[in-house]
């Protein structure tokens, strides 16, 4: 993990590689950028013509842009890099800018850092308002920043030409780098931005190194090693249990099912949380086979889970006063003689009987099994997440999550998503897509027949609803589409998993433990 550190030296003196400066886009045609707060004594030492020559060099201040000087020894450091941070609006201004979102600077942040490959040690000198705002934008410069680092190590038996490595440690500047809340926000930063990387690199791994016997128990190892308790259930104890959905899903693999289920128990916790994740391994789709064409994502179908048990692990540094468990369902949905058919129909935990008319619809399968479990430990909130559908990137895209359930709770998970950048929007539960799904021979439908794939986001909602404990509160995110990024490394998403939506776990937590 890259270290971070605060300094309130003087920025043009950091004994640095680089220090990175944000930049406005200019007002108006013709306009020159104008540089943020935070790179004054840099601006100072070019003698007020940073700006000017920044434009001489293409900088627009556009969000995200990067644009790289040579500083000859003009400042400490022996390159600036200027991060466009947008336009200044016109009820704002570069001496106020607590209006910068914490979302731009968290992804200014990142951008910059990762277009400084290759230095040992950079600073940032980044806008911070007075107040709660500043404390808000450090932890957004700092989570960007380390996130801008991340990288996963892959499996390439030679190095790459030309690539460089990470930058290897960050300093970010501040007005008093003894300030405690200053301190604590910044180790915060580290904490949750380990737990990303985590997530992101079991997300990453190859579906033949990460089966659910081996994910389960890398995920059980990371999960003691925290102190955590940990219990897994096999194929044996599943079948025991009576886990019929989980068992249907992943008796077609060799590699068999798990159930892991993670405990967070501080002292003087009044609150109880259940979180769910969703850990298919890989998914072919079974016998409704997926088209061979971005199969290969499928190795993400358990970023849910990854998001999940990652979170817990944060959760022993951060010390909310929380008492929260995990309930991760793991299998590969794969296709031979012993895996489930269309048509079949299946015992789910607690017994309520499901007919499968969709192999590919699987998730749902081993997600209701894993609520009724949790249900039954009487949890004050229910968080579940998962790659559900590919209804929710046709209808949000791949940026913005699905959320169904209890309303009220709904909209908590969707403000939590926008203070820390994973946005959400809620979506209906209408009743004609439930009263679709009745069977004619069991007690419900794993699909809704008459539908087809019209409006599918809402039927996996409408399906783990069923199974949701009458009265608890509870909400399913669906991150089909923001869990993995195919695409060049923008912001601070690199390519592959993501992480989301852990960090609005951590945040809902935290308010949980604030607001109850």
């Amino acid at each position: 993990m890259t270290p971070i550190s605060l300094s309130d030296t003087d920025p043009a003196e950091l004994a640095v590689d680089a220090i990175v400066v944000g930049l406005h886009a200019a007002d108006g045609d013709g306009g020159r950028p104008l540089l943020a707060p935070g790179a004054e004594s840099v601006a100072a030492a070019f003698e007020g013509k940073l700006a000017e020559t920044l434009a001489l060099l293409g900088a627009t201040g556009s969000p995200g842009e990067v644009t790289k000087l040579a500083t000859l020894g003009t400042v400490s450091a022996p390159v600036i890099a200027a991060v466009g941070l947008g336009p200044v609006p016109s009820d704002g201004g570069v001496e106020s800018p607590g209006w910068v979102t914490t979302e731009t600077l968290r992804r200014a942040a990142a951008s910059a850092v990762r277009s400084l490959a290759g230095a040992g040690k950079v600073a940032l000198a980044l806008p911070a308002p007075d107040g709660d705002g500043g404390a808000s934008a450090l932890r957004a410069i700092a989570e960007g920043a380390l996130l801008g680092t991340y990288r996963f190590a892959g499996y390439k038996t030679k190095p790459q030409p030309g690539r460089r490595n990470p930058v290897k440690a960050v300093v970010v500047h501040v007005a008093d780098a003894g300030d405690k809340a200053a301190k604590a926000e910044a180790k915060r930063a580290a904490v949750v931005v380990a737990a990303v990387a985590r997530a992101r690199d079991w997300i990453n791994t190859a579906p033949n190194d990460l089966r659910p016997p081996s994910f389960a128990a890398e995920v059980a190892a990371a999960a003691a090693g925290a102190g955590l308790e940990v219990e897994v259930l096999d194929e044996k104890a599943l079948k025991k249990g009576g886990f019929g959905g989980i068992l249907a899903v992943g008796m077609g693999s060799e590699a068999l099912p798990r159930f892991v289920k993670i405990t967070y128990a501080p002292k003087g916790a009044t609150k109880k949380v259940a979180l769910i994740g969703k850990g298919i391994t890989f998914d072919t789709g079974g016998y409704a086979v997926k088209p061979a064409q971005g199969m290969w994502e499928m190795k993400s179908d358990m970023s849910g889970a990854a998001a999940v048990a990652s979170t817990m692990i944060a959760l022993t540094a951060l010390k909310p006063k929380v008492a929260v468990t995990a309930y991760l369902p793991m299998a590969e949905n794969m296709i031979s003689g012993t895996a489930y058919r269309p048509g079949d129909v299946i015992t789910m935990y607690g017994g309520k009987r499901v007919e499968v008319l969709n192999t590919d619809a699987e998730g749902r399968m081993i997600l209701a099994d894993a609520i009724v479990r949790a249900g039954e430990d009487e949890p004050d909130y229910l968080f579940e997440t998962s790659t559900l559908t590919g209804g929710q990137v046709i209808a949000l895209g791949k940026r913005i999550s699905g959320l169904m359930g209890d309303p009220e709770l709904c909209e908590r998970v969707r403000a939590a998503g926008d203070r820390v950048g994973e946005p959400a929007w809620p979506m209906p539960l209408p009743d004609d897509v439930r009263k679709g799904m009745d069977s004619d021979v069991a007690d419900i439908s794993q699909v809704n027949a008459s539908m087809d794939r019209a409006g599918h986001m809402l039927q996996g909602g409408a399906f783990l609803r069923e199974f949701v404990t009458e009265g608890l509160p509870w909400a399913h995110i669906d991150i089909a589409g923001p869990s993995y990024h195919s695409g060049e490394p923008t912001g601070y998403w690199s390519k592959g998993g993501t992480g989301v939506p852990l960090r609005t776990l951590l945040e809902l937590i935290d308010d949980i433990a604030a607001n109850g």
